[in-house]
């Protein structure tokens, strides 16, 4: 993997069944400030990726390389623990940063030292997924998996999420799953369509 490379996916091979394979000799290569949308409808497999990725699942056949990996989910609630404070969380995963580093994320991401002191039920869809974008760049990943980041959003909050996300891209490669081939056609340097 060479110096700008933070994804390699090489020959692929994956289905749930023995009938049926979701993927089946897949490359994809993936560089730092590049954004590479996987499109389709649901159940085609979109979601299947990341779990293979971040191996919670394995292939049956391929190799897959990456990088220091952070994410972003679908649905902002789901990603926060309910009683303890976006910040206590944010503390938890990510191996320290300064104050100033915090501030002008905060600033960019327009959200508030206040804001991130309470619990995720205290915060709109539209600021959890902001504070999901915080932990995430926080986090100092080569790769960042957003899956469905705005989904849950309504169209004008979306795209206000996901200029701020693309506002990042010099740090690291995004590896964006979507159905919404508007979106990827916007923010991406390559589409890669698998609907059945």
């Amino acid at each position: 993997m060479n110096e700008n490379c933070v994804l390699t996916i090489k020959n692929l091979t994956f289905g749930y069944s023995k009938d049926k394979n979701i993927y089946d000799g897949f490359n994809l290569t993936l560089n730092k400030n590049e954004i590479i949308s996987i499109v389709g409808v649901s159940g085609s497999g979109k979601s299947t990726l990341f779990e293979l990725i971040t191996k919670n699942i394995k292939p049956i056949i391929g190799t897959i390389s990456t990088k220091k990996i952070a994410s972003i989910y679908q649905d902002p609630y789901s990603s926060f623990h309910p009683t303890y404070s976006i910040k206590e969380q944010i503390d938890d995963v990510v191996d320290g940063y300064s104050e100033n580093e915090l501030f002008n994320l905060l600033e960019k991401l327009d959200l508030t030292q206040v804001l991130i002191n309470q619990k995720p039920h205290k915060l709109s869809g539209g600021q959890l997924q902001r504070c999901s974008i915080l932990r995430a760049v926080l986090m100092k990943p080569d790769l960042l998996l957003a899956d469905e980041p705005t989904s849950a959003l309504d169209n004008v909050v979306a795209l206000e999420t996901m200029k701020m996300l693309v506002g990042f891209i010099d740090k690291f490669g995004i590896l964006l799953i979507t159905h919404d081939k508007d979106l990827a056609t916007w923010c991406s340097n390559k589409i890669i369509n698998i609907d059945n």
